[in-house]
């Protein structure tokens, strides 16, 4: 009898010795959140593929480039402060990266489709780094990606002016992919560039 008893003990210890161990290595393969200084949203309902024209005149994807982080802002070439500001940092945080900077691509999305031609483009965006693309498209077309991201923007008359010198009130802040295409960190305007090179090195390391 006390045999008996004493291998339904041992069976039951080396049961709940397994499924211990299964329960331990469950836990450690569980990848931990990575600490980003940005806004996770990871899984939120944003973004998503699209296709608009880079300031060359090439078609671009996003999905063109998985294999990088990509940084997607949306702004016009005739903002006084949020983009050049923005922009600006990037540019900053991209030195910060070193070598790595070749691993992510910024995209710039105009909001403004009436005055911001592809030549205007390509004077501004490459001027903070040459890597940076500007991408444009159709009023409809960048209504459609702006809807994608829940990015607000508005016209806004300049008083005195002819109907064509407005300025745009628009969302600032910027969105970050990782190398998957999947959407990860939003980054409030005026973070700096150390946000951005903390959140960006933490996804090209993963």
């Amino acid at each position: 009898m006390f045999r008996l008893v004493s291998a339904k003990l041992n069976r039951r210890t080396a049961l709940a010795a397994l499924l211990l161990g299964i329960g331990l290595l469950a836990g450690c393969s569980k990848t931990p959140p990575l600490a980003f200084q940005g806004t996770d949203i990871t899984d939120a309902p944003l973004g998503g593929e699209f296709r608009l024209t880079d300031h060359t005149g090439k078609p671009r994807a996003l999905s063109d480039f998985k294999g990088k982080v990509v940084v997607v802002f949306f702004g016009y070439t005739h903002c006084p402060d949020a983009c050049p500001t923005t922009m600006s940092e990037l540019a900053a945080a991209m030195k910060q990266l070193g070598d790595k900077a070749h691993d992510v691509q910024v995209l710039f999305i105009s909001v403004d489709p009436e005055r911001d031609t592809a030549a205007l483009l390509a004077q501004y965006v490459p001027s903070f780094n040459p890597s940076f693309l500007g991408l444009l498209g159709t009023p409809t077309e960048i209504k459609t990606v702006v809807d994608q991201f829940k990015v607000m923007y508005q016209k806004v008359p300049i008083p005195g002016g002819d109907g064509k010198n407005y300025s745009i009130d628009h969302s600032a802040g910027s969105y970050i992919f990782d190398k998957t295409g999947k959407i990860r960190i939003f980054v409030n305007y005026g973070a700096g560039s150390a946000v951005f090179a903390h959140d960006i090195g933490l996804l090209l390391a993963a």
